[in-house]
């Protein structure tokens, strides 16, 4: 993984994404130089006067589609302006859903050009050329893809080294084992009558340690079921889970996985 990471976000409203630039996490990881992130208007890249960027489709329909002549030229411009080329992702309902596994691979490259979609899609001559593979953040369709160019880059910039405050939250968050994370509480100790679990004030750190892998499991039996079967343990988790009661009602829920290594 490189020091740092450039994203090139390309889109016709790159005033989107100002906000979520410059607050939290994402300022700080760009002031620090831990990542880059570059708009450029796709606009700017149109042959006409009046810089249009879409257009009817042939034989008939709804909507209108991003014409492929100043997408090729703003992503070949932006890939000219730095090294190494980047990889081009087009995000898209039609894409690869993206998961926290997607994200932890995309984080492994020094550099990606995000290109926003509109209206009912871009020329297929487009897509087939210069972009390098399809993302979808969900079978749900929005106005662009701006939001899901700032989804991308939030969750892979959290994922690059030194970002965030604590180093092991990263290895930790929900889906980093195939399952949810463990309930979490802090003060105070008693709300509304109901009080945080003992185990997290015993001051026992392997206590502490079972106890959040219970939940976590129970928790992801409980509310996404669907995720057991991927989920990821080694030998000493597997042998409080048996201890816990826990094993037999995970193969239950199809885990049919072996230990990983300590």
């Amino acid at each position: 993984m490189s020091e740092t990471i450039r994203f090139d976000v390309l889109t016709i409203f790159p005033e989107l994404l100002d906000s979520p630039l410059k607050e939290g996490i994402i300022r700080r990881a760009q002031e620090a130089g831990q990542i880059g992130v570059f708009c450029h208007n796709i606009r700017d890249y149109a042959l006409d006067k009046h810089a249009m960027t879409d257009d009817r489709p042939f034989g008939g329909g709804e909507g209108m589609v991003m014409k492929p002549e100043p997408l090729t030229a703003a992503v070949q411009a932006v890939q000219s302006m730095a090294q190494p080329p980047g990889r081009v992702i087009l995000l898209s309902p039609q894409g690869r859903p993206y998961t926290q596994a997607v994200a932890e691979e995309l984080a492994g490259y020094a550099r990606l050009l995000l290109v926003c979609g509109r209206y009912e899609g871009v020329d297929e001559r487009f897509a087939a050329q210069y972009v390098d593979e399809e993302i979808s953040i969900g079978d749900y369709i929005l106005t662009g893809g701006e939001l899901a160019a700032m989804v991308l880059i939030d969750s892979i910039t959290r994922l690059r080294p030194g970002v965030l405050g604590c180093a092991d939250s990263a290895g930790y968050d929900t889906f980093s084992r195939g399952g949810l994370k463990y309930p979490q509480y802090t003060r105070p100790r008693l709300f509304e009558g109901v009080a945080a679990p003992e185990v997290l004030f015993s001051g026992d750190h392997g206590a502490v340690a079972e106890w959040r892998l219970v939940a976590a499991v129970e928790r992801t039996m409980a509310k996404r079921p669907d995720l057991v079967a991927g989920m990821r343990f080694n030998a000493n988790e597997l042998k409080i889970l048996h201890r816990q009661g826990l094993f037999a009602r995970l193969r239950e829920c199809g885990w049919n996985s072996r230990p990983e290594e300590q």
